[in-house]
This record gives C-alpha cells, sequence and structure tokens, in this order.
C-alpha cells in the first residue's frame, strides 16, 4: 500500500483515487468565478468530500490558454484563506496548486499537504523549497506557458518528449532531497498540446507508471473532450468520466476532476473488475 501523509494527513493510493477542483479563480475555463467567495468554496469543498473525493486542489489563478498572469499577493489572497478553513472544515488532505515559491510556503503553512505544480517546481527557489516543506509533490509537463501554450505545439515525439522531461524533473528533485515516493507525475493534457498530442498521451499513459512516481491525470471536461464531442464544458459528463477510466486502466493513480461523485462510482467499477478476484 502507498501512503503519502500530506502534512500529517494521510493520501492512501492502494487504489486511485479522485482529487476535487476547487478553483478560487475568476477566470478558469469551467467554473471561473463560482467559488470566489470563501463560504461558497469552503461548501463545495465539503461537498466533493462527502461525495468521496480523496483530496481537493485548491487553485488561485487559472492556467487556461491564454490566461492572465496573477501576482503573488492575489493568488495568496485568493488560496490562503479558503485553505485555513478547509483545514479545519475537511477531514481529507489538501493540495495547492500554484508554481509560485511564496505561494507553496504560506499555503502549506495554512494547511495544504501537497503541492501541484504546473510547472514542475521550475520557478527560482522553487526545487530547494518543496524539499524543505517536505510535503508530496505532483510535476506536470507544459510546453511553453498558458498564454500562449495552444498557439503551435510541436513534438516530434511527444510521448517521449514529455517522459523524458519528467524524468529530469524527478532527477531534480532527488538530487534536492526529495524522496521518490512523496511525487506524482501529469503528463499535462492541453498544456501545450493538440488534440493529437493529447490522444497519444492518454493512448500511452502506462509508459509514465514506471517513472518511480504515481501518476495523476487531469483532463476533466478540457477542451480536448469538447473537440471530440462538439459540447461545451458544463456538457462533458460523459466524455470526463470515460476520459477517468481509460486513464486509470492505463495506470494512473489519482484523478483530478471537477465531477466527484460521478467519477467515483466509475472508478469504483473499475476497481471491482480489474481487483483481485475473492
Amino acid at each position: 500500500m502507498t501512503v503519502l501523509d500530506c502534512n500529517g494527513r494521510p493520501l492512501v493510493l492502494d487504489s486511485a483515487v479522485v482529487m476535487g477542483i476547487l478553483n478560487v479563480t475568476p477566470d478558469s475555463f469551467s467554473d471561473g468565478g463560482r467559488f470566489l467567495d470563501r463560504k461558497s468554496a469552503v461548501s463545495r469543498a465539503v461537498a466533493m468530500q462527502q461525495a468521496g473525493a480523496a483530496i481537493i486542489d485548491v487553485g488561485g489563478e487559472s492556467t487556461r490558454p491564454g490566461a492572465a498572469l496573477v501576482s503573488a499577493e492575489e493568488e495568496m489572497e485568493r488560496v490562503v484563506p479558503v485553505i485555513e478553513s478547509l483545514r479545519t472544515e475537511l477531514d481529507i488532505p489538501l493540495s495547492v496548486d500554484t508554481s509560485k515559491p511564496e505561494v507553496m510556503a504560506e499555503a502549506v503553512r495554512a494547511g495544504a499537504g501537497m503541492i501541484n505544480d504546473v510547472n514542475a517546481l521550475r520557478a527560482e527557489g522553487a526545487v530547494e523549497l518543496a524539499a524543505e516543506l517536505g510535503v508530496p509533490l505532483c510535476l506536470m509537463h507544459m510546453q511553453g506557458e498558458p498564454r500562449t501554450m495552444q498557439k503551435a505545439p510541436s513534438y516530434t515525439d511527444v510521448v517521449g518528449e514529455v517522459r523524458s522531461f519528467l524524468q529530469e524533473r524527478l532527477a531534480c528533485c532527488r538530487e534536492a532531497g526529495i524522496a521518490e515516493g512523496k511525487v506524482l507525475v501529469d503528463p499535462g493534457f492541453g498544456f501545450g498540446k493538440t488534440l493529437a498530442h493529447n490522444l497519444a498521451l492518454l493512448r500511452n499513459l502506462h509508459r509514465f507508471a514506471d517513472l518511480g512516481a504515481g501518476v495523476l491525470a487531469g483532463i476533466s471536461r478540457k477542451s480536448m473532450l469538447g473537440a471530440l464531442t462538439g459540447r461545451d464544458a458544463d456538457e462533458r459528463l460523459a466524455a470526463s468520466l470515460a476520459a477517468a477510466v481509460l486513464a486509470v486502466e492505463r495506470g494512473a493513480v489519482v484523478v483530478r476532476v471537477h465531477d466527484v461523485a460521478e467519477t467515483v462510482d466509475a472508478l469504483s467499477i473499475v476497481k471491482a473488475v480489474t481487483g483481485s478476484d475473492e
């Protein structure tokens, strides 16, 4: 059994679990503006815990294509009070979705037990700070940066290149003294990838499972699903569930989603079918 110590709260990964998305932003692609105030954010997180989420990921800066930059001060004003409240309201671990070392530090002090970084700790001082903070991490691949990443993404071998990048970032973490067992990797669906790139990554997700780190997949409601179905973001539940099931079958141990209850139900079927016979 794999258990991550998330700032005193365990995240058990003996089977795939659901990470609930809590965006306290005005401009996230699917739910921007819905949970900006602390009361609505806490209510949403409590509902996700009751629906079966194993961890809640709190983000204060949108990373959708074309998103505007947010200062560290503004991001902290959005996420830290929410994390402080959730630390007392919830029993499950909390994750902070940020690339800024200042935000990482304040969020962990407030009670966050995981750092989920779309920039894979490439900001100055981020790896050293993460080693000091001692909480589990998720390193994601992104080609470019959010404002421009979808303009012309290009790879010779998307699976090989993304895998090599994550392997290099894991090595950087090891050199900083971060244990391999504390790190998850995320291939970054939609972050500087075309539809073909995203499908190749999902098809070959099993190739990331042998990096020595658990795999996190975040595909929920993303534009790749809209491209395949023709549906708007809030109409992509069925596609999101299919993607989550495929990701888990290919080795993902965490799926990051908007629709927690439905995903928990879907993964319960996967577990029943793929688990050991009784």
